[in-house]
């Protein structure tokens, strides 16, 4: 379990480039919601949560 990453993670950096690239703007892991998400958006109330291939755990090259 040491080795899985909880920040910057392929996928999170993706969405996280392709929400910059659109305008949008963010905050990173904040600690003061519950669940501490991945990106929050202040302006639009939400809170997004990326979850890799370990979490789901589906069968792919990815999944070690």
């Amino acid at each position: 379990m040491a080795a899985i990453k909880g920040h910057d993670t392929k996928p999170e950096l993706r969405i996280r480039k392709g929400l910059h690239r659109l305008g949008y703007r963010y905050r990173l892991h904040d600690k003061t919601l519950p669940g501490k998400p991945d990106l929050v958006l202040p302006k639009y109330r939400a809170a997004i949560f990326i979850n890799g291939c370990f979490w789901h755990l589906h069968d792919c090259h990815m999944f070690k």
